[in-house]
């Protein structure tokens, strides 16, 4: 089910859906842009063939990862990994935009429209979580002004890329009030 947003009089309608095979070369725009993978834990994609496995083998099987789009072209990505066991109350949100799309919104939007229905369509969860990078600050004012919690640092708490990262936790629990599309 895809879900529509228009963001603003400037900035495009966008909508959630669910990725295609045929989307690889809309996927490769920014998969293959070091600046869009610098806070990403893969590494740039160099080959078309690379990012074909990555969305036959990661992302259409995922429960719950939709490709960020503007007129149906995806020009980003946004994905729920739900927890299991004594932590299915939870899912940690994760996104990626490309570049030529920052600072208009997108993201943000993006990120309201998923909180703004997953507890919904996953009674279970009480809580979105996102971890952001301390060197993240734009990806940091996203889950702001789409409502999350800042609930503190935690050092040195992953290696990624060769090197120990300082993240920054975010939460979204049930009771928030819903975001304002």
């Amino acid at each position: 089910m895809a879900v529509e947003s228009r963001v603003g009089k400037e900035t495009p309608e966008i909508t959630l859906r669910k990725f295609d095979l045929s989307d690889v070369d809309d996927f490769m725009v920014w998969a293959t842009d070091d600046r869009v993978s610098r806070f990403c834990s893969w590494d740039t994609y160099t080959s078309k063939e690379a990012g074909l496995a990555y969305l036959r083998d990661t992302v259409l099987p995922h429960p719950w990862f939709r490709a960020i789009c503007v007129d149906n072209r995806p020009i980003g990505a946004i994905s729920l990994i739900p927890g299991s066991g004594n932590d299915e109350c939870r899912a940690e949100m994760g996104y990626v935009l490309a570049s030529g799309y920052w600072g208009k919104g997108i993201a943000t939007r993006a990120v309201k429209m998923v909180v703004s229905r997953v507890f919904d369509e996953w009674t279970h969860l009480e809580r979105v979580e996102a971890l952001v990078e301390v060197e993240n600050p734009g990806s940091q004012r996203v889950l702001e002004r789409a409502g999350f919690s800042k609930e503190g640092v935690l050092r040195k708490y992953f290696m990624r890329k060769g090197r120990l990262r300082d993240m920054v936790m975010y939460s979204f629990i049930s009771t928030d009030p819903v975001p304002e599309l």
